[in-house]
């Protein structure tokens, strides 16, 4: 990406600081780092997913399983977008044509391009008042690029981490580190929204603070409760 890749040190006390909650008010946040998949996007599209068993043959608990098996290496960068689709053809016994796998890389972006209205409409709200927002995300380097064609939107956020670019992925703890170095910011002045457990765990071991993505009202009271109500606020014209 064209960054220094200097390592990010952490204290001991600032990771427990940050578990704790302690010093969790708006003002402590000076950046949002979101994930992508299931907290800026939506669920999959049912559609796209159909689309995929079309073009494989497959039924949905054979094709379910040669998806999820070589999934988190092409995220890592290990398979490109082509070979990661060879990968799945492999698994399930298919031999892939160069069309049917065009078809698959197509019809994947699309099943993870449904828009989550709501944090993405924060995210806007955050960018016009001057917080600085980031994306880190486990994407393969054809999904990436996906995304990026159909969301220009994307070009607003101060820093886009692929993990492919790196060869790293969540929750590996250096990924977290590039990610505090693209955002200029502190980890400890980040704040890490994520849907994944594992993936939050990963952000608290590398200082940040982090809130888990399960729905979007559950989202919301955590914040109210970590005192950070103000932040989600940001910028709405309800706002008193």
């Amino acid at each position: 990406m064209g960054k220094d890749t200097r390592t990010v040190f952490v204290s001991v006390g600032e990771i427990d600081q940050v578990k704790s909650g302690v010093d969790g008010s708006c003002s402590a946040v000076e950046a949002v780092l979101f994930d992508y998949g299931m907290v800026l996007s939506g669920p999959p599209d049912p559609e796209a997913w159909r689309r995929m068993l079309e073009i494989t043959t497959l039924e949905q608990a054979a094709f379910e399983h040669a998806y999820w098996m070589p999934r988190h290496e092409y995220d890592r960068g290990t398979h490109t977008g082509a070979e990661y689709w060879q990968a799945v053809g492999h698994s399930a016994g298919l031999h892939l044509s160069d069309a049917q796998v065009a078809e698959l890389l197509d019809a994947d972006v699309e099943l993870w391009t449904q828009v989550n209205q709501p944090m993405v409409d924060w995210a806007f709200r955050l960018q016009a008042t001057g917080t600085r927002t980031g994306i880190l995300s486990n994407l393969g380097d054809a999904m990436s690029a996906g995304i990026l064609r159909k969301f220009t939107w994307l070009a607003n956020f101060n820093f886009l981490l692929w993990s492919h670019s790196l060869k790293l992925a969540k929750p590996e703890i250096a990924i977290y580190a590039h990610a505090a170095e693209g955002l200029n910011t502190p980890p400890s002045r980040i704040l890490f929204v994520d849907d994944r457990a594992e993936n939050i765990d990963g952000a608290l071991a590398a200082g940040m603070q982090a809130i888990p993505y399960t729905e979007q009202r559950r989202f919301e009271q955590e914040l109210e409760a970590r005192g950070l109500e103000g932040l989600w606020r940001r910028g709405r014209s309800d706002t008193q």
